[in-house]
Order: structure tokens, then sequence, then C-alpha cells
């Protein structure tokens, strides 16, 4: 368990990022922003909307890497109940991250569009007039295209770094099975080196036992034959 402390950490300081990004669209938000025109306000967006966004935009890149570092974290963990249970809190930050990436892009959208008079404001009668133009339609219309095409290589090269990780971590991980599997092999030459010379000691040791059995045959059929001789010569 003592593992899953530092991402405990990590948990904890993600969910502060997150509330962080989401008090800071809250301002920026839309809906809230047409309930204050409804209300006689003239765009409802705050004079610090610009600063609001890239503030959201700088904590959205921190929670970002954070989340990173937590799937590292997680694969990183060698008990299998509790690595699932990591990489499953991994995947709700996950979803958690997309969402405000969602909510960013439309309140940046929502400020863009008020920036070139194009969302819809309400005069002092109370009447709701649209300044959009075809122009600015066409404008924004390449600039969010721009921004999607970008948005699209920034996530393909997330990815791609995330799988480049990965990857890493598969080589490593192979590496010391490699590692492993050559000791293993080291120790079997070994062993096969030890078995073969105590066959060979084995071997030695039946031939001068056979040897030895010679020599005493030899020598016992030797002295019989001089002990007939000696009875032979004795009766003769």
């Amino acid at each position: 368990m003592s593992s899953s402390i530092p991402f405990e950490r990590y948990d904890e300081e993600f969910l502060s990022l997150t509330e962080q990004v989401t008090s800071k669209l809250r301002t920026l938000d839309p809906a809230a922003n047409a309930n204050a025109n409804d209300n006689g306000s003239s765009s409802g967006l705050p004079p610090t909307a610009d600063a609001d966004l890239k503030m959201a935009r700088n904590l959205l890149l921190q929670a970002d890497d954070l989340l990173k570092q937590m799937g590292l974290e997680a694969r990183g963990v060698e008990d299998a109940t509790v690595k699932r249970d990591l990489l499953g809190k991994v995947r709700v930050c996950k979803t958690r991250l997309a969402n405000l990436r969602d909510d960013y892009e439309a309140a940046k959208g929502f400020v863009e569009r008020n920036s070139l008079g194009l969302n819809n404001t309400t005069d002092s009668n109370g009447n709701r007039n649209n300044n959009n133009g075809g122009g600015k339609e066409r404008l924004l219309g390449n600039t969010e295209t721009l921004r999607s095409q970008s948005d699209t290589l920034a996530n393909a090269r997330s990815i791609m770094a995330e799988t480049e990780s990965v990857a890493l971590e598969i080589t490593e991980e192979l590496g010391r099975h490699r590692e492993t599997i050559s000791s293993a092999h080291g120790r079997v030459r070994q062993v096969t080196g030890m078995t073969n010379r105590a066959r060979r000691i084995v071997q030695s040791m039946g031939r001068r036992e056979v040897q030895q059995k010679l020599i005493l045959y030899g020598v016992g059929g030797t002295i019989l034959i001089v002990f007939l001789m000696l009875v032979y010569g004795m009766f003769k």
C-alpha cells in the first residue's frame, strides 16, 4: 500500500487543479452569460475574461502533465489488484480532464466571438441585436478550424508521447526478463558442467575399479599357480 501514497498525493493535486479550472471557466460559461444578458448586461463577460482563459489553459496543461505522471506511477505498481484500481482512477481522471477541455473550448469560443462582436447583445430597450457579419463569421470559422487542427496535432503529440513512454517501459521490462533468462541459462550451464565433471569422475572411478579387480585376479591366479607347483614338488 505504500506505493499508493504518492499516487494519492497526485490525485489530490489533480482534484485541486480541476477545481481551479472549473472556477475560472464558471465566469466564462456561455449559459451564465446569456442569463446576464437577459438581466441587461451588454456582454456578461468579466474584465478578466482573457486572463481567466489563459489561466485555465495553463491549469489544464499542468493537469495533463500530472495525469501522465499518475499513469506512470500506476503502471509501475507490482501488485496486480492495486495496479488495476489505480489505472481505473487514471481513466476517471482522463474523462474529467476531457470534459474540462470541452468546457474550455466552449468558453474560448464564446470569448472570441464576443471580442469580434458576434454574440447577441441587448440594447437599452431590451431588444436583442445580432451584430453578426458575413466576414466576421468566416473569420471566426477559419479561426475555429485552425484551432481544431492545432488541438488535433497537440492530441496526436500527446498520444505519441504516451505511447513512447509505454514502449520504453515495455522495453525495460523485456530487458529485465532477458537478464533473468540469461542468468538462468548461465546457472543451467554451470549445473550441466558440474554434471559432466561428475560423470567423468564416476567413469574414471569405474575404470580404476575394473583395473584393480583385474590386478587382484591376476595376483590371486599367480599365488594359486605357485601353490599348486609347491604341492606338486612335495609329492613328486
